[in-house]
């Protein structure tokens, strides 16, 4: 990328991989959108964002990309809502947040788009759930979650959107929970086996995976600190209970804050952080027919705290920290049969 950061927010729209704000050298929110024309190979500068924000979340709407809250300048959740129009290479104002949240989830479905969860400005986790109406321009409240959290993973399958983990503050959170989206109802299932902060996550086959992190520490255990893991813990969606796998079967390294995603019929981490001095250049992947962990590719630069998005047959791992805010943009694709 011309412009190191760390946080961005990514998407991908018509061949292209837009990547928006974050944090630069300075540790201070950009408004600098740059964009990767995956034909040429080229990037293109972009219309700076009207609010300069990190770690905000992105939707594509058809011809638009719709970025929400963030954290701004002052280190204040943001509320301020904004479309990149693609076609006229310009923004707009949308309705604002009902409240300025960083670390909200979003998803869209059928043209909607959902926001869940997020941190206020008095640092309180929230509950709040609700969508977005393109046409209408303004934001409806939903169901609240039952377990208030921010930067919670989620998943979109049939009509539901599954929420996992997240944080409260500094302590990860352990809840499991669906919304279903016509009764418009959530449900609790059981929760993660293990406290792991930092952790990965990923959806395949039926199956929801979280991978790794960083251990905490039991509440009565005031001896042991925190540590990296490579644990495994798979929630089969059919059956409804989780499963921590054996020893055998965890990953071959340690890590926390790494890309994760799935290609193929693999489960794919990516750098990270571990035990060593520097980031992981490390990647490994899950093997869903052959149940084992197999070496893939390292990465071309060690790397924690990626912005990641998968499009088609490739993960991308963008920016993040290596010795400082990174200008990498590197992509994994597993060719058939590997």
């Amino acid at each position: 990328m011309p412009t190191c950061r760390v946080y961005g927010t990514v998407a991908y729209q018509d061949g292209h991989l837009l990547v928006l704000g974050g944090c630069g050298r300075a540790g201070l929110p950009l408004d600098t959108a740059e964009t990767l024309d995956m034909a040429s190979h080229t990037w293109l500068a972009l219309a700076p964002l009207p609010t300069a924000r990190a770690g905000a979340a992105a939707v594509v709407l058809g011809k638009q990309v719709l970025v929400v809250g963030g954290v701004d300048e002052g280190q204040s959740p943001v509320a301020a809502v904004e479309a990149f129009l693609a076609d006229e290479g310009r923004w707009e104002r949308r309705a604002t947040l009902p409240q300025a949240a960083m670390g909200v989830a979003t998803v869209e479905r059928d043209g909607m788009v959902y926001a869940l969860g997020g941190m206020g400005p008095d640092t309180t986790p929230q509950a709040q759930v609700r969508v977005y109406e393109p046409r209408r321009d303004c934001w409806l409240s939903l169901p609240s979650m039952p377990t208030p959290c921010y930067g919670a993973s989620t998943f979109l399958k049939g009509n539901k959107i599954y929420v996992l983990g997240g944080r409260q503050g500094k302590l990860p959170v352990t809840a499991f929970e669906a919304f279903d989206l016509e009764a418009r109802t959530w449900t609790r299932h059981p929760s993660l086996p293990s406290r792991r902060a930092f952790a990965g996550c990923a959806m395949a086959e039926g199956s929801v995976f979280s991978l790794g992190g960083l251990q905490q520490p039991g509440p009565h255990n005031f001896y042991s600190r925190p540590h990296f893991v490579n644990t495994v813990e798979m929630f089969d969606l059919e059956h409804g209970s989780w499963t921590k796998l054996p020893r055998s079967l965890r990953m071959r390294d340690k890590r926390a804050d790494f890309v994760v995603g799935s290609l193929g019929d693999h489960i794919v981490a990516i750098g990270g952080l571990g035990n060593q001095p520097c980031p992981l250049g490390s990647v490994e992947g899950f093997s869903l027919a052959r149940r084992r962990w197999e070496a893939l590719p390292a990465m071309p630069t060690a790397r924690c705290s990626c912005s990641s998005l998968q499009a088609g047959p490739r993960l991308f791992a963008i920016g993040g920290v290596a010795q400082g805010p990174s200008q990498a943009v590197e992509a994994l694709c597993l060719c058939d049969g590997v």
